[in-house]
């Protein structure tokens, strides 16, 4: 066991104030890798001493990371614990923390959308618009003010809160407790991209008509016996409201009975596919020009 480096207040601020920057390097493989990476920088600094071992350490967090950009503090809290433990001697390997990263920062993202963008942006943004809309400068000032304390005391208490949380994780690694957590937080972080699959993924085979059915008088909206005009608008909507048709052919599609079967399956096949050729180690960047490619031919040629 070597001499127990331990990270200052001075090292977290440092950290917590690069954490802004997260988002500042994205790309499509790894998301947010350079960000949390140069994120680190100050902390892995003071923790290691040669090249080699910076080296190592960056290596390590160049990995795939990608949460909402404020819920990762708690995550940053609890790795540099975790590579203050490593710096120390503790028996925590790669594999470890990057498990830690990404059993937390799964179920993370799913609370950091509803909570910032949905909510306190918003209710923020009112306040400060009804202000500006009556002439006051104090709107954007305002605006700016309380959201920055907001996000960055945010930022800050959930950081120091996984960092002293990490602490007495590392304490007993002999119990699991880290393999307890990665665990769980893996098993809630499958439920949320199930939720995640359903909202943002799409597969819409509207399309191909499988049939179409002539209707019988009665059964849909006649146009040409509505009255010109507004009152034939409102006769047409009435007729809708009760029940009839828009058009005088009932068109079955693809999707209508892929609905009716199991809604969002083909949405789900698509991402099994694409979690099995990540596991078989196809590139991401393949993937998504695959995806791509394959729907803009499926568009063409009328399937999609």
């Amino acid at each position: 066991m070597v001499d127990q480096i331990k990270l200052s207040k001075k090292d977290r601020i440092s950290v917590w104030w690069r954490s802004t920057f997260l988002q500042g390097s994205w790309n499509y493989e790894r998301m947010k890798n350079g960000g949390w990476a140069f994120t680190l920088i100050p902390a892995l600094k003071k923790l290691y001493k040669t090249k080699e071992e910076r080296s190592e350490a960056l290596t390590r967090h160049l990995e795939f990371f990608n949460t909402h950009p404020y819920v990762a503090s708690p995550i940053i809290g609890v790795t540099l614990a975790l590579e203050e433990e490593k710096a120390g001697g503790a028996p925590i390997d790669d594999v470890t923390i990057q498990g830690v990263k990404v059993g937390m920062m799964g179920p993370l993202a799913g609370v950091g959308d509803p909570v910032f963008w949905y909510t306190v942006k918003p209710i923020v943004g009112a306040l400060a618009a009804s202000l500006a809309m009556g002439g006051s400068i104090i709107g954007p000032i305002l605006y700016f003010v309380v959201w920055n304390a907001i996000r960055m005391g945010f930022m800050w208490y959930t950081q120091e809160l996984g960092y002293k949380a990490g602490s007495k994780i590392t304490e007993d690694l002999s119990g699991g407790i880290l393999q307890d957590i990665t665990k769980g937080a893996s098993i809630l972080g499958m439920f949320i991209l199930a939720a995640l699959i359903e909202r943002w993924v799409n597969v819409d085979f509207s399309p191909v008509k499988v049939s179409s059915i002539k209707q019988s008088a009665g059964a849909y909206i006649d146009w040409s016996k509505l009255p010109s005009g507004a009152a034939g608008i409102k006769e047409a909507l009435v007729q809708q409201t009760s029940g009839l048709s828009l058009t005088e052919y009932k068109v079955t599609t693809l999707q209508d009975n892929l609905n009716q079967l199991i809604p969002g399956l083909a949405a789900l096949l698509l991402t099994f596919l694409c979690m099995w050729l990540l596991k078989k180690n196809v590139s991401p960047i393949v993937i998504i020009l695959g995806l791509f490619v394959f729907g803009v031919v499926m568009h063409v040629l009328g399937v999609m």
